[in-house]
């Protein structure tokens, strides 16, 4: 089995310097990058235009920006250890306001939110792992402690039940946000592990790094039940499809691979550029819409692919 995505559009030098973070609402693409400002382009219309720049809201770069599946809130991390609070009713976005928690540089790093926008979960520089209510005075509502390696990467599950991280001693981790407790700590890969995502149904978590393979853990057991192999470099980033079907992936050295789950095979194999691909995202499923995905990094471009068939 193959797949064909056809490129439909680059965005061009889309940030000064490399892009370290897109994040995906059904109608937008949003950007973070070593500069100061987030970038908003609109999916709907065939050229992807700029419709928003948020400018200097984060004056020494943004290293990761995320949204809520619905598409409404989205949270930002920026070098200097801000971490903003964004909002939107339409297509424009504001400022919710800011997580403050003795802020310094790398006591916040990466990011994920629940899938309503409310919780937000981030790694540290020596691996707690914190939960806010973004709702709530945006307080901390939990804490949790791992063996005091940076934190690289974090996801929460879509029904809010998990949190897991990977670190650069190569640990990776799944809590359970309802008890406190760590649920797993999980057999790692070559260290570091830069990506971990929970499958959309919270079955399966896919985590990668240096090792060059995408394993995947029953959350239940925490059990190994597959390897994906093909990469050729280390693995930046990962992230699943609506269905959870697919996984895509990107790399160090410009590959974005898609992965068929049931048949643990790469089915599709891309390269827009020979520089890292620090971020890779699926568009949601919007109707007359086919499959689409975006690729970002280190050539200071937005690539947008869709599936050869379909609309």
């Amino acid at each position: 089995m193959s797949k064909q995505y056809l490129t439909t559009h680059t965005v061009d030098d889309a940030h000064i310097t490399d892009i370290y973070s897109i994040a995906v609402t059904p109608t937008q693409v949003i950007s973070a990058s070593g500069s100061s400002c987030l970038k908003v382009h609109n999916t709907k219309e065939a050229d992807y235009p700029l419709t928003q720049s948020l400018d200097g809201v984060h004056k020494l770069g943004c290293h990761h920006v995320v949204t809520s599946r619905d598409g409404k809130r989205a949270a930002s991390a920026g070098f200097g250890g801000e971490l903003r609070i964004w909002t939107t009713e339409g297509e424009q976005w504001t400022e919710a306001g800011e997580i403050v928690d003795g802020n310094k540089a790398g006591e916040v790093w990466a990011i994920a939110l629940s899938e309503d926008g409310r919780y937000l979960a981030s790694t540290t520089y020596n691996g707690r792992i914190n939960v806010w209510d973004t709702l709530d005075n945006r307080q901390k509502i939990r804490e949790f402690e791992t063996k005091g390696s940076f934190g690289m990467c974090i996801d929460l599950s879509v029904d809010g039940r998990y949190t897991a991280s990977g670190h650069e001693n190569g640990g990776i981790y799944i809590f359970n946000n309802e008890t406190g407790r760590m649920l797993h700590s999980l057999p790692s890969l070559v260290k570091p592990i830069r990506a971990v995502a929970f499958s959309p149904g919270g079955k399966l978590l896919a985590a990668t790094g240096d090792s060059r393979i995408i394993a995947l853990y029953d959350v239940s057991s925490g059990e190994q039940v597959a390897n994906l192999t093909g990469h050729g470099s280390w693995i930046m980033a990962l992230d699943w499809s609506d269905t959870g079907e697919f996984l895509l992936s990107g790399a160090f050295d410009g590959k974005a691979k898609v992965w068929s789950i049931d048949q643990r095979v790469c089915v599709a194999t891309h390269t827009e550029t020979d520089k890292t691909l620090w971020s890779v995202k699926w568009l949601p499923k919007t109707a007359g819409r086919s499959e689409c995905f975006a690729t970002a990094g280190a050539n200071r471009s937005i690539s947008l692919y869709r599936e050869a068939t379909g609309g």
